[in-house]
């Protein structure tokens, strides 16, 4: 029997998105819902379009050290989460939870890694939640990518490996070269000096791999030698930075528990959009018995923007210390150590 196909989501990253896609959103307790509204309606995008039952949620915990022992200014720009997002936390973990998802995070393990190693051992079709470039080389045939579409509506775009071509300019087995060439400014990564996007997609559309070249030089064109020489070293580093960690954590010796996605508990999400305000949302749920009064939503100053993901990594964010991720009750009971919120910056 065919398994479902299993939908991943690349949590922080659309949580982020949220949080800018509509800005100043409170209800009348004067709690900041608008990165809750929009993350809601994620949710309901993903079960209108995406039902199933195997799924789960993905979230970093903290920077992961054999990223920093190769570079330790990795991330090292992302500026701390704003007071208002890290505020919706809490409502954003209860929502999620009330939708049946499970909130999984590993230490040692960014989100892009964990999605990385379920997509390479569970069976089935893969369907991953994230507009992060980096996400890209795990497509092939059997998983691809969904990118959430143009504004707030819950739609999303798919990727495979011919939008990928489309996009990069590269296949997706070629993604990790392409970006170790690139750098990523996000990442407090520097690229290989003097060759861009352009650049880089014809180095390896015609000399392949750069297993195939990185040690003899005397295989690429001229053009490209020189700048590859120079920066030999970076070239190779950011190659291990930006190749994901699949390898199956030790405390995950059943992934399939890990991904079992429940049916909405409608009844609850009806309350919880009640006691958030969302009223815009309750239109679109199930008829349930009346919950607790409706706390209106107000605008400090309405400001809901036709918000665009059309660039990739538009919000690639991540946590780093415990003992914050505990006060402000983020998803890392996992991660060791101390930690606080940090973000990525928009790009």
């Amino acid at each position: 029997m065919p398994h479902d196909e299993v939908v991943l989501i690349d949590a922080f990253s659309q949580i982020f998105r949220a949080f800018y896609a509509i800005r100043h959103l409170s209800n009348s307790r004067k709690e900041p819902v608008n990165a809750l509204l929009v993350f809601t309606r994620l949710l309901l995008g993903i079960e209108r379009n995406y039902p199933g039952k195997r799924g789960a949620m993905l979230f970093d915990c903290g920077k992961v050290k054999h990223r920093l022992d190769l570079l330790p200014e990795y991330k090292a720009n992302r500026p701390p989460m704003p007071e208002l997002l890290a505020q919706q936390i809490p409502f954003i973990r209860e929502m999620s939870s009330a939708f049946g998802w499970q909130m999984l995070s590993c230490e040692g393990y960014e989100a892009d890694d964990l999605i990385g190693v379920l997509a390479n051992t569970l069976d089935g079709d893969i369907k991953i939640i994230s507009s992060d470039k980096d996400l890209s080389q795990l497509i092939n045939d059997r998983v691809h990518m969904l990118t959430p579409a143009n504004g707030n509506s819950g739609g999303f775009e798919e990727r495979d490996a011919e939008s990928v071509k489309n996009k990069f300019g590269v296949t997706p087995d070629l993604i990790i070269d392409y970006l170790a060439i690139l750098g990523d400014s996000s990442d407090n990564i520097d690229g290989v000096k003097g060759i861009g996007a352009k650049g880089a997609a014809e180095l390896l559309n015609a000399c392949g791999a750069s297993a195939n070249w990185i040690d003899d030089l005397a295989k690429v064109p001229a053009k490209f030698a020189s700048k590859l020489e120079a920066s030999s070293d970076v070239l190779r580093r950011n190659i291990k930075l930006v190749s994901l960690r699949t390898e199956l954590p030790e405390e995950w010796s059943d992934p399939e528990k890990l991904v079992v996605r429940n049916a909405p508990d409608w009844s609850e999400i009806t309350r919880l959009c009640k006691h958030y305000g969302l009223n815009s949302i309750l239109k679109d749920l199930p008829e349930v018995p009346e919950a607790e009064p409706v706390a209106s939503v107000s605008s400090i100053a309405q400001e809901e923007n036709n918000f665009s993901s059309d660039e990739d990594d538009l919000f690639s964010f991540m946590q780093t210390p415990q003992t914050a991720a505990e006060e402000k009750d983020v998803p890392a009971s996992d991660c060791g150590g101390e930690e606080t919120l940090v973000q990525g910056e928009l790009f």
